[in-house]
């Protein structure tokens, strides 16, 4: 007599974040505007900063697509970022999905090795590399990613000006400049009769709160756009890193060990209390926190899977009470 031979259930199948986002879907994306410009953005811009190092490229490939299925149209890069290769990944994306004119591409030049600097020379040298390994005739965000001061704002605002009349940059914006180097820029705009800035990135975040104040009296008075860099505290407030073990085990540790202290255990307690009432992951808690802020427009959120998204893009839909934001202030002061 043949034995019968048991029959094994297959294993469930588990949604991958496209399939999920073509599941759930977005009816209507949320978008923030960039003021002056005619830009609207997703309010959560993509970091493209470890593309092609840490980040593998089929890796980048997967975290664009899945940005994109779930309503997301800016991705930030720097012609520094592994040495220009964080350029290339995105134009390979873009050319391949055909999508150039749905995106919003923020790029910055003035710390690569190729072109360093922001002397006039510089910048359009500069540009020219990143329009090629993008592969397109434009960015519609320049930011300047560094402030040098041994360069007059005369001569780097003439560059920048001169490639937005010609088409190749659309608006411009600034990174970590001091509020009083922001306000010399506006007046050297306005006595050159050039295109002014429109956007600013800095550092913002529960756990980095020192842009609260010239930076965004200042930003708030010339209506800058504000795209925060390292919103999740380089990870720390995903919840994933608690102790210096984590720490050590992360390649951001020379940045996190700053957060394990008695502030970083309140800001991640509240955190927590928070995020169970409203059912939502502890990053998604923290994004929304910033997204409720004066003249913040897009966090530019880095991620290393294209499954860590989905988290994260739920910020937007968040409504925080006021308790709620009471509690994280208070936590994070």
């Amino acid at each position: 007599m043949r034995s019968v031979q048991p029959v094994t259930a297959p294993a469930p199948l588990v949604p991958t974040t496209l399939e999920t986002a073509a599941i759930v879907g977005r009816l209507t994306p949320p978008r923030r505007a960039i003021s002056g410009t005619g830009l609207r953005v997703f309010p959560l811009a993509v970091s493209a900063r470890w593309f092609g190092s840490t980040i593998s490229d089929t890796a980048s490939g997967e975290i664009l697509d899945a940005y994109r299925a779930l309503g997301g149209n800016i991705v930030d890069t720097a012609d520094s970022y592994a040495d220009g290769r964080s350029e290339e990944l995105i134009g390979d994306w873009m050319r391949r999905r055909g999508n150039r004119d749905e995106m919003v591409v923020a790029t910055k030049v003035g710390k690569s090795t190729a072109h360093p600097g922001l002397s006039a020379a510089a910048i359009t040298a500069a540009v020219h590399a990143s329009l090629r390994r993008l592969g397109t005739d434009r960015v519609e965000l320049l930011y300047l990613h560094l402030d040098d001061e041994s360069v007059p704002f005369e001569e780097t605002l003439l560059a920048v000006d001169e490639l937005i009349r010609s088409g190749e940059v659309r608006t411009f914006g600034m990174s970590d400049h001091t509020g009083n180097r922001l306000v010399a820029a506006r007046i050297a705009c306005a006595l050159l009769g050039v295109a002014p800035m429109t956007a600013l990135q800095n550092q913002y975040s529960l756990m980095r709160r020192e842009f609260e104040g010239d930076l965004a009296q200042v930003a708030a008075q010339q209506g800058l756009a504000v795209m925060p860099r390292f919103p999740l505290a380089d990870g720390f407030l995903t919840g994933a890193y608690r102790t210096r073990a984590d720490v050590a085990a992360s390649p951001m540790r020379d940045y996190l060990g700053a957060h394990l202290g008695r502030r970083g255990r309140r800001v991640l307690a509240a955190l927590e209390r928070v995020a169970a009432q409203q059912d939502a992951p502890l990053a998604a808690i923290a994004l929304a926190w910033l997204l409720t802020k004066p003249g913040v427009v897009a966090p530019v959120v880095a991620v290393g899977s294209a499954d860590q998204l989905f988290d994260v893009m739920t910020a937007p839909d968040i409504r925080l009470t006021r308790h709620q934001l009471a509690e994280l202030e208070r936590a994070s002061a």
